[in-house]
């Protein structure tokens, strides 16, 4: 039973995803909108109140609870976002830890009943990976949620999703890391040549924060370290990304500079901070990308904010 829910999970993801890989889709129709939420990490609320968070976490109610909220509240927006991303930590439990396998079947069933007009797209954290990835946690990660980095259109809007854990210790997997750099140059020069097709904007989507709140900040847990850092920045900058959206942090945070927005969004489930359980709502207009992060309560309540509603019909 629990192969026949995992073929019918991707089967689903399929069927919804492709519909953002299509030519027509590399053409601008005009403003929308999407999700981003990240941090579901069903096990770590109880793991973290108790000053445990080494183990896999034994009981996720909690998160799953809010998950499906935020999936509740989502399906209930009009009109429907194009798609959801979650950056990262899907689960608490690292590769081969116990409860990984339960957390991660517990995730999808709630997952699965999102709207199919709403494609999810998932990125790769460091619990879903390991802190140290191998080519074997790489595997598993893509065999349950999917490629770890790849590129999509959207409305005529490129998007990056990479694999951050690989910039911060690719120590055990050196080849992989390679693979993705080598791939992420590539990205990056047809989305500046004038021999493809221009996008209105570039996004990157990835786990681990370049930044928190200055691009010269010293390295953390939280962040990128600044070598890596700041390469990324130079190379982003270069192509014209107008934003990259993270997770990590469990609480929001981010800043712009040189033009380029560090979007840092708090977490779908612990929060380390004061931010309520939430996600972020997205619009996408011609010359512009506009974000605010509204709580569970709120997007279930009353929806998007109403200045954010209006940026569609412009």
């Amino acid at each position: 039973m629990a192969e026949q829910e995992e073929d019918a999970f991707h089967r689903a993801q399929c069927r919804v995803f492709s519909g953002l890989t299509e030519d027509a889709e590399r053409e601008w129709t005009g403003p929308f909108y999407f999700i981003q939420a990240a941090d579901p990490q069903l096990g770590l609320m109880k793991a973290w109140r108790e000053g445990n968070c080494d183990e896999g976490g034994d009981e996720w109610a909690e998160e799953v609870e809010l998950t499906k909220q935020a999936v509740e509240a989502v399906n209930r927006l009009r009109p429907r976002p194009r798609f959801m991303v979650l950056c990262g930590d899907l689960v608490h439990a690292l590769p081969g830890m116990p409860f990984r396998d339960d957390q991660e079947r517990d995730l999808k069933v709630v997952l699965k009943e999102t709207d199919p007009s709403i494609p999810l797209v998932f990125v790769s954290g460091n619990h879903d990976l390991g802190n140290t990835p191998t080519p074997r946690t790489v595997e598993q990660y893509c065999s349950a949620w999917g490629n770890d980095y790849f590129s999509f259109w959207v409305g005529g809007v490129f998007c990056l999703v990479l694999n951050s854990q690989l910039f911060y210790d690719s120590s055990a997997c050196p080849q992989l890391k390679e693979a993705q750099e080598e791939w992420l140059e590539e990205q990056l020069r047809r989305a500046a040549s004038s021999k493809e097709p221009k996008p209105k904007h570039i996004l990157v989507f990835q786990h681990i924060p370049l930044y928190l709140k200055n691009p010269e900040e010293e390295d953390d847990y939280f962040n990128m370290q600044k070598p890596v850092r700041q390469n990324l920045l130079d190379r982003f900058k270069k192509t014209g990304v107008k934003a990259v959206f993270s997770g990590h942090y469990h609480r929001n945070a981010g800043g712009c500079h040189g033009g380029l927005d560090m979007v840092v969004s708090s977490a779908i489930g612990c929060q380390l901070g004061d931010d309520p359980h939430g996600v972020r709502v997205v619009i996408v207009t011609a010359d512009d990308v506009v974000h605010r992060y509204h709580s569970l309560e709120q997007l279930t309540m009353r929806g998007m904010d109403e200045d954010l509603r209006k940026l569609l019909q412009s």
